[in-house]
């Protein structure tokens, strides 16, 4: 998400590095490649104007904190100001009414309305802990009911069944005195889309919104249409009274625009990113996290929640424990392999590390590799339980065996037993006191509410990281 513009925003900062003040001039240079990195960006004229004149205004007039130099003061300062124009704060979805609270979801066709209906409906089971109906009151495309249908038994929420013939007014009507029925929290209704807003699609629309009442009326764009995903947002919102947006597939969007316009353009909070394929694929939008992981700083604290809620924590304390007594096995660097595999593989949870825009994509594929990770499941996988527990059994023919039984090769196998033969050594030099010292610091962590269960708080480890309390928060 945003490689290019991360990319083009790092090198319009290098401009002011090794400059003792922030001049006139200086500061006109590199707002200029700013300006060029966000229309490359796709990101619309009139924001770019909007926010350019802040910055610049704000700039000239800056002091540079103790410990920061120009480069690293211009970077907050655009770090600030963007995040302003995107939202400043989280906004979530208000539900606070007598339920079901009713959420109506509206969007063109390709955007990914149904399936952005679906992870909704799993994050408010999972995360908010709702009780969950979906109806679709989509009469012209037959498959989106259907379509539904299937996403809701995947995702296991309630499903109100509805057919073409019916009328969509009605059909919401019938879905919500269910829902009221069976004790139902919300109800999420998809509605009709269309291949291009025209009057017809409006008009219903207002019509059912109308009826509806409901107490959110979200709309979901395809980020991948840049500026126009902005303009198209602006439309409906002119018509509906949005009350936020949900932005899809901005996995597949290196540029960013959308993001970066559609809050200004239509005055309305983008309340979720659709990151992915996946049905759990659904992030509520942090504007401060977002512009974070723009600017290469990382997303510690989204990487954290993500962590604490995707891992298994009696998993984790076991491994640990078993680190601390220099038991650590094949088989529990397996298990560590799979939970992050889980959480998105290695790509996803670099992309929230700061600091990581600066390391070059050579090295970073061979970091990130998710085949990667597949090939070292399959060897382990084609080890017997004593071999990976005495890995020095594995010789000749048992290597031939495991490579045979994995679909690789000796050289593969042997660079698996090479990687984990330098963890055992670095447990080693951790072992006893440090490790001990380590596992205690996390325990009293949790216990004092300072970390989720399982997961130490990084601000608070020696030297800290880079964009969190202990490092240096600027990585340029």
């Amino acid at each position: 998400m945003f490689d290019n513009l991360t990319d083009r925003l790092s090198n319009s900062f290098k401009v002011l590095q090794g400059k003792h003040k922030l001049s006139e001039a200086n500061v006109k240079e590199a707002i200029r490649e700013v300006r060029r990195a966000l229309l490359e960006a796709d990101v619309a004229l009139d924001v770019i104007k909007v926010f350019l004149d802040q910055v610049q205004t704000k700039a000239l007039g800056l002091k540079v904190g103790e410990g920061l130099n120009p480069s690293q003061a211009f970077i907050k300062l655009v770090e600030t100001e963007l995040t302003e124009i995107i939202g400043g704060e989280n906004e979530s979805l208000d539900l606070k009414t007598q339920p079901p609270a009713v959420v109506m979801v509206a969007g063109l066709q390709g955007a990914g309305k149904t399936t952005s209906i679906a992870k909704l409906a799993r994050y408010l089971k999972e995360r908010e802990n709702k009780k969950v109906l979906v109806v679709s009151a989509d009469v012209y495309r037959p498959a989106a009911i259907k379509q539904l249908e299937v996403l809701a038994k995947q995702v296991e929420v309630d499903f109100f069944p509805s057919t073409i013939n019916d009328k969509p007014e009605k059909i919401v009507a019938n879905a919500k005195k269910h829902a009221q029925k069976q004790f139902h929290d919300v109800l999420l209704v998809d509605t009709a889309g269309r291949l291009h807003i025209d009057e017809q699609m409006m008009g219903e629309i207002k019509a059912l919104q109308k009826k509806v009442n409901p107490i959110e009326t979200l709309f979901v764009v395809d980020s991948m249409t840049g500026q126009d995903a902005a303009h198209t947002a602006k439309a409906f919102a002119d018509a509906l009274p949005l009350t936020g947006i949900i932005l899809t597939k901005t996995d597949g969007d290196a540029r960013g625009g959308a993001a970066l316009s559609v809050r200004h353009i239509t005055g309305k909070p983008i309340k979720f990113l659709g990151v992915g394929e996946k049905i759990d694929a659904l992030e509520p939008f942090h504007p401060d996290r977002v512009v974070s992981r723009l600017l290469g700083m990382g997303d510690v604290l989204s990487l954290v929640e993500e962590i604490s809620r995707k891992v298994d924590h009696k998993k984790i304390e076991k491994s640990a424990k078993k680190m601390a007594k220099g038991q650590f096995d094949l088989g529990d660097m397996r298990e560590q392999l799979l939970q992050m595999e889980q959480m998105g593989g290695m790509e996803a949870l670099m992309d929230k590390l700061p600091g990581m825009g600066q390391i070059p994509d050579s090295v970073k594929n061979q970091m990130m590799g998710g085949a990667q990770t597949k090939q070292m499941v399959a060897i382990i996988n084609s080890m017997t339980p004593k071999e990976r527990t005495h890995i020095k059994l594995i010789k000749g023919s048992r290597k031939a065996r495991i490579a045979n039984g994995s679909g690789t090769n000796v050289q593969a196998v042997n660079k698996l037993i090479k990687q984990f033969e330098k963890m055992q050594k670095q447990m080693k030099k951790m072992g006893g006191g440090k490790m001990k010292k380590m596992m205690a610091k996390m325990q009293q962590m949790q216990d004092s509410g300072q970390a989720p269960a399982g997961i130490p708080d990084l601000s608070k480890m020696p030297g800290g990281l880079p964009g969190m309390g202990g490092g240096n928060k600027f990585p340029f």
